[in-house]
């Protein structure tokens, strides 16, 4: 008897979903000989049994197309806001899961999406999970479905900038998207010559940034190229987080993973910081500063080559684990190769920019300015 698979795609969207589903899809189907079953819009497809048709030529023409024909949403079955309360419908995720007679679900979605699989792998259903994110933030995997692409946009969206900041001599500031982590204005920012790159991981001093401008105008330098991730901050403002913290230090251990937790939904209410940035580099050289948000830019159009051959790589693999009945995994990319990551290790780890990494080490050798 045929195995019948369920998929869908949660979270932001990215370049890269569509050439995931094609490949999930077209293995699964033509190569094992499984049923397809769509659910529309992520997680609040599977809870409100709401599916999409992949049967005949659903599959086709999709490859090179931006989005996903699956829709998504950032909802997760164990938090569904309605009205104002927050519940748990695990229990209807498993139902509608029971309902169709399926084998396994497939999740294609960021971090939220592997810590919802991890759940409803728990709660009895077989999950695996694809790792996508412009960002590039998921642990466990080299890089994300949809993370080159958006390397790609950014870089081409400050390789145009740069003409403007030399034509009028000023300081063009790039925000691109990364709360957390800096994978991408990092990439990017190498790859299209910034001259200051800030990064969550590394908080700013911006009288380092400043002089570096100021250095760059003596120099003959009447422009520079400034790119910082949203979720970047200045270093007074961190030391400013930690102390209203009033963390206990008598009670280390304790603290410290208490601090971790409380120290990031702290930061969040310090996001956007950008503007402020904009008006004190302003300040501080008297050179005229414009800002540049890229925003949901990023998430748009055809994935790149590179996208599409991990997208088909992953996808594949996922099928082949389905038939040979590998549950409760994420499928990464490490070395070069499709790996399966159990879901407990993924939502456990995390994915920051190591100060060690050979982007931070060559940014430096080149003289580029991270603000510490």
């Amino acid at each position: 008897m045929a195995k019948k698979v369920g998929i869908l795609t949660a979270g932001s969207d990215c370049p890269g979903l569509n050439a995931t589903i094609r490949g999930f899809g077209k293995a699964a189907r033509n190569r094992h000989g499984m049923d397809l079953i769509g659910f529309q819009d992520g997680f609040w497809g599977l809870v409100n049994d709401r599916t999409v048709d992949l049967s005949g030529s659903a599959l086709s023409n999709v490859l090179t197309a931006g989005g996903t024909i699956l829709g998504t949403s950032r909802v997760v079955p164990h938090q569904i806001e309605q009205g104002d309360a927050v519940l748990d419908k695990t229990s209807d995720a498993l139902e509608v899961y029971k309902s169709h007679g399926l084998d396994a679900l497939v999740c294609i979605g960021g971090t939220e999406t592997q810590d919802a699989g991890m759940l409803l792998e728990e709660a009895g259903m077989n999950i695996l999970t694809l790792p996508k994110s412009a960002d590039n933030d998921v642990p466990l995997t080299d890089t994300t479905i949809g993370f080159d692409t958006a390397k790609l946009i950014a870089t081409e969206a400050m390789d145009r900038l740069h003409s403007t900041a030399t034509s009028n001599h000023r300081i063009i500031i790039v925000e691109i998207m990364g709360l957390d982590v800096g994978w991408l204005t990092l990439g990017s920012g190498i790859a299209s010559g910034a001259d200051v790159i800030l990064i969550p991981e590394i908080p700013y001093h911006i009288e380092k940034v400043s002089e570096a401008i100021l250095e760059r105008n003596k120099a003959g330098k009447m422009f520079s190229i400034v790119a910082v991730a949203e979720g970047a901050n200045s270093a007074e403002l961190v030391a400013f987080i930690k102390r209203s913290l009033k963390i206990n230090q008598q009670k280390k251990s304790q603290a410290e993973e208490c601090e971790d937790e409380r120290f990031s939904q702290l930061k969040k209410n310090y996001t956007g910081q950008t503007h402020l940035l904009a008006n004190r580099l302003e300040q501080a050289t008297g050179i005229e500063s414009r800002i540049t948000i890229l925003g949901h830019l990023l998430r748009g159009g055809a994935p790149s080559a590179s996208d599409r051959i991990l997208a088909t790589h992953l996808g594949t693999r996922t099928a082949d684990l389905v038939e040979e009945g590998v549950f409760g995994k994420m499928v990464a990319f490490q070395d070069g190769k499709a790996v399966c990551v159990p879901l407990a290790d993924v939502i456990q780890a995390s994915k920051q920019v190591p100060m060690d990494h050979p982007w931070i080490t060559g940014a430096r050798h080149v003289g580029t300015v991270l603000g510490d």
